[in-house]
């Protein structure tokens, strides 16, 4: 399975990603543009899994790019 980011660059598990678009979050803050989260997990082909401000997430690749 090929995982991409918003820019082509192909994800593996324990890289890092910068997040490009302000995200809301249910019950929580928005995560800002800008963060970054690292060792990141691939979770299916669409999206990868990692902490972000110390909560496990799910995030799309269309709102990440490789740091």
């Amino acid at each position: 399975m090929e995982v991409k980011d918003s820019n082509g660059n192909i994800l593996v598990a324990w890289d890092s990603i910068v997040i490009i678009k302000d995200l809301p979050v249910k019950g929580s803050k928005p995560i800002k543009r800008g963060t970054k989260v690292k060792n990141i997990r691939i979770y299916s082909d669409e999206e990868v899994e990692g902490k972000v401000d110390g909560t496990q997430m799910v995030l799309k690749t269309m709102f990440v790019k490789k740091a």
